[in-house]
């Protein structure tokens, strides 16, 4: 038996802090909360992603009264990229929650589908998109969407 530890590269910045660029890809993103549909939850997730080209599409969380019928709005701003600019690679997706009237103090995390859509599409364009999650206190930047989880599940695992 052995054990090893994998380690997960993070930054954290305070919104005076925030890189240059990638505060308007996270200003797209709180604006994209503007745009849920979330009567049931009152929980808005608003993701904006950057294509390589330099186009930011946004995307919202999409709530319906069957649960599992509704989609997150990661996922939402990914497929629509996909199906719209099959031939972009994403570079970047940064990501907001708004409840209460506000902005949530702390990131939040895509859930588990999310990062498993993420992983794929970063996997199969062969190049890391940087995953931004916003904070009001804090925004944590991962350099790629595998550092949310680090032993996942790719194409290259059904080849055996």
């Amino acid at each position: 038996m052995r054990t090893f530890e994998i380690s997960i590269p993070v930054k954290a910045y305070t919104e005076q802090e925030l890189p240059q660029e990638w505060r308007e890809l996270v200003e797209k993103a709180k604006q994209a909360t503007e745009n849920t549909y979330s009567p049931y939850s009152h929980f808005g997730v608003g993701a904006a992603l950057l294509l390589d080209d330099g186009t930011i599409l946004t995307g919202a969380n999409q709530e319906n009264a069957a649960y599992p019928s509704g989609l997150c709005a990661e996922r939402t701003v990914m497929f629509y990229a996909h199906a719209n600019h099959k031939d972009k690679v994403f570079k970047a997706i940064a990501i907001a929650g708004f409840t209460g009237g506000h902005f949530v103090d702390e990131p939040i995390s895509p859930c588990a589908g999310c990062r498993q859509v993420m992983i794929e599409f970063e996997h199969a364009a062969k190049q890391d998109m940087v995953v931004i999650l916003y904070g009001a206190k804090e925004t944590y930047i991962f350099p790629n969407a595998r550092c949310l989880v680090p032993y996942c599940f790719v194409e290259d695992n059904l080849k055996g």
